[in-house]
């Protein structure tokens, strides 16, 4: 599981920085798209989160 905690934690950084840069709208992407990758975030971030807790 130690293997998941970087990678996950590499996706997570890029998608925030998508969704501040789409935000602030230095990138195009259109509301469903910034919605789903938000949607995204939050998963990814509860899994990194919840293995970095449990197994490190």
């Amino acid at each position: 599981m130690y293997e998941l905690i970087l990678p996950l934690g590499i996706i997570n950084f890029l998608l925030v920085l998508v969704q501040i840069l789409g935000g602030l709208k230095i990138i195009k992407i259109s509301y469903k798209t910034h919605k789903f990758l938000g949607i995204t975030l939050g998963v990814f971030a509860l899994i990194h989160g919840a293995i970095a807790i449990f197994f490190t």
